[in-house]
């Protein structure tokens, strides 16, 4: 090169503007003879080191004062292995050049990513530990195509751009680099310059672990090991399985008393998990626990997907809470948002100056409900990403499942705006047609890749077979949160029970529309925040009425067709609504007995009970599983059904919601035989009125309700009774 030249690239180099830089730096073949060319700012002296001997081979000169050295290796003409001596602020440090390693990326590795279905992109994007040809590192990745030029920055160089720019693989947008030394633990992230030519300091997309708030830096972190799935936490998600869910917000489930700060994830395996255990739930399902900048969206707004959230202790640490969940016997399911992220600067926001994840017209990129970004699923890189990223916590922490998040904003181009506001697909629709794909793929491939695991849909409109398998048009999720049953449900208990005659169908319209979906019926967090409520307090009537309504309401929740899911609070009558920033009210269970303790009790025997009879899970989507034996008495706001398990086992479920006792009430049963009870929510032991009827129930020749067999029986005031059918 010529001077001028020489000059001209250094520049470019040094302000950025040169997106080649293994075409400058390292080792080359040129007229002059073997050239070794680095930037090293702030050094003083360098020399070229051969590898295999130790010996010097060449001094380089400083062409520039900013750090750019270069020389010709005498009487040598094949490139060979080479270290550099460095002399900063006068001590000499032996290190690998960078920029003698060659591409990184395996061709097929490349070609899935440029087609976008890479079935695990996190083991090839972001930072891996690696050894390369004898030598100790990290190889680095990041999408961004548009950039003039990447750099990763960190605690291995200063944090200083001008030491490791990265090679541009044109072909699919990536910039790569192996930096020797980059070890485990080290804080790192991406200077880039971007379209126009600002600098842009980015946390790694695929981090494996990052600082907590209101840091952003990612850590150098190994990839967990694959995790197998075994076949009982496999059963354990079927459809006929026994599904009783306690959903918890990690930060606020339990705080120190001392100082109101949260419990580690060491903390939470040793009190939580237990807890659940004995309470009977079969799962946990985690509120998001990817790191998130603002505590206030309880992980909603998540700027890394792939890092569980410092707050609460490592890595390895939630991994370790997640196999104490799996050695009580819980399973365990991940609230995922991948329908939209913040828009703070150091994460996925207009990453390389272009709107890369997120779409660039707002009407179809921005969400004006949360003030939020939304993922570009058009784009093959971005669905990908999700993708994988549901993959990654299933196949390496051990999660059985994903709750995913808000995916009627999802599938639809106009959630939430006003006419003019967004963009018919090209059909003419408003469907997301992109998003739409993005969901059954993600689905599928974790059906295959992942089998046993599951998902489970928040989707709050009536589209068609979401939890349908994608050859019958459906989404291809394995469950639905079933919203509508919990909204007129909770409509209804909320009425003075003198009204509740007027709206009886509320509480049995679910069973018109049960069979088309896969359900699950939740009492979530989204039901005690933002002036709702607690469950409690939505109950009418005195103290003793509200909880009266709430066990008659849980009783008739763990008896209907679906799965079951709880907040947590609501399985003691917390009674303020849910504060993220403080516990739950604990204090309520302390000292004397007293009705939230009922209450727990309460939905402790409601967990076993329900798991003991198959009747009350094993078909909980087929219409063989339930019958209505009493379903139009309006007046006495009465319900009787029956469910039944595979073999015919019977259990029977009578609700009053009234407070009125009705003695000698007579309906219609399936056939003669006698009815133990199992359960009765207004049993002395949890606090109710201890009405009953003596244990069991037995049926009479008397013609009732249409059958030829009846039973009379006590209903007590505001109840659910359970009762099994004994065998003949």
């Amino acid at each position: 090169m010529s001077e001028l030249m020489d000059r001209r690239l250094i520049n470019e180099l040094l302000s950025g503007h040169y997106a080649d830089p293994f075409s400058l730096l390292g080792m080359h073949q040129t007229a002059s003879g073997l050239e070794v060319r680095a930037m090293l700012p702030d050094a003083t002296e360098v020399w070229v080191i051969e590898t295999n001997t130790g010996r010097k081979c060449a001094q380089l000169e400083c062409l520039d004062s900013r750090g750019f050295f270069h020389g010709v290796v005498p009487r040598r003409k094949n490139p060979f292995r080479y270290q550099l001596a460095v002399t900063w602020h006068g001590q000499q440090n032996l290190i690998d050049d960078a920029y003698r390693f060659g591409p990184l990326l395996a061709e097929m590795d490349s070609w899935l990513l440029a087609e976008g279905t890479h079935l695990r992109p996190y083991e090839t994007m972001g930072a891996h530990a690696d050894v390369i040809d004898g030598v100790i590192g990290t190889r680095f990745s990041v999408w961004a195509p548009n950039a003039q030029r990447v750099s990763v920055v960190g605690d291995f160089n200063f944090w200083d751009g001008r030491r490791h720019p990265m090679r541009f693989r044109q072909e699919i947008g990536v910039w790569e680099l192996f930096v020797p030394g980059a070890v485990q633990g080290q804080l790192y992230k991406f200077e880039i310059i971007d379209q126009q030519g600002q600098l842009r300091l980015k946390s790694d997309p695929y981090a494996f672990e990052a600082q907590m708030r209101p840091d952003s830096a990612s850590m150098i972190c190994g990839i967990p090991p694959k995790m197998e799935m075994p076949e009982a936490r496999r059963r354990a998600n079927d459809f006929d399985a026994p599904i009783s869910i306690y959903e918890v917000h990690l930060g606020s489930w339990r705080r120190h008393t001392d100082n109101n700060f949260w419990l580690s994830y060491k903390e939470l395996a040793e009190q939580l998990v237990p807890y659940a255990k004995e309470m009977g739930f079969t799962h946990l399902e985690l509120m998001p626990v990817n790191e998130h900048p603002f505590d206030g969206s309880w992980g909603y707004q998540p700027t890394g997907l792939y890092a569980p959230t410092r707050r609460f202790g490592t890595r390895d640490e939630f991994r370790n809470f997640v196999a104490a969940a799996h050695e009580a016997g819980l399973n365990v399911l991940l609230d995922w948002v991948p329908g939209h992220f913040p828009s703070d600067d150091f994460a996925l926001a207009k990453f390389d100056g272009t709107e890369l994840y997120e779409h660039g017209d707002p009407r179809q990129g921005y969400h004006q409900d949360w003030n939020t970004l939304i993922y570009n699923f058009g784009r093959r890189e971005v669905s990908n990403y999700l993708a994988g990223n549901a993959l990654y916590w299933i196949e390496r922490f051990g999660i059985d499942g994903l709750r995913v998040d808000a995916v009627a904003s999802m599938i639809y181009r106009d959630y939430s705006r006003a006419e003019g506001e967004w963009v018919p697909n090209h059909l003419g629709g408003r469907e997301n047609l992109e998003a739409i794909a993005f969901l059954r793929y993600t689905n599928r491939a974790l059906g295959t890749a992942a089998p046993g695991s599951i998902t489970v849909a928040e989707e709050s409109t009536d589209f068609p077979g979401v939890s349908r398998p994608q050859e019958m048009g459906g989404l291809g999720f394995w469950y639905k949160w079933n919203l509508g049953w919990m909204h007129d449900t909770l409509d209804y208990m909320k009425l003075d029970p003198v009204y509740r005659k007027h709206h009886h169908n509320n509480m049995t319209f679910g069973m018109l529309y049960n069979s088309t979906e896969n359900f699950v019926l939740p009492l979530s967090h989204d039901e005690v925040v933002h002036g709702k409520r607690s469950i409690l307090d939505r109950m009418p009537g005195d103290a003793w009425q509200k909880f009266a309504n709430l066990r008659a309401y849980y009783g008739w929740l763990f008896a209907f067709p679906g799965k079951k899911l709880l907040f947590m609070g609501n399985e003691f009558a917390q009674g303020k609504e849910w504060n993220h920033d403080v516990s739950l009210d604990w204090h309520l269970l302390e000292g004397q007995d007293n009705w939230h303790h009922g209450v727990q009790r309460l939905v402790r025997d409601l967990n076993h009970t329900y798991r003991a009879h198959p009747a009350l899970y094993q078909l909980d989507f087929d219409p063989m599983g339930f019958e209505w034996l009493v379903v139009d008495d309006f007046e006495n706001s009465v319900f009787v059904f029956v469910r039944r398990d595979r073999d015919g086992n019977e259990l029977m479920v009578v609700s009053n919601f009234t407070p009125v006792t009705r003695e000698h009430y007579r309906f219609g049963v399936t056939g003669a035989g006698s009815w133990r009870e199992v359960l009765n929510t207004d049993s002395g032991y949890y606090h109710g009125s201890n009405t009953g009827n003596q244990g069991a129930i037995h049926s009479e020749a008397h013609p009732s309700h249409n059958r030829e067999h009846s039973v009379s029986m006590t209903l007590p005031p505001l109840s659910t009774v359970w009762l099994a059918r004994e065998a003949t």
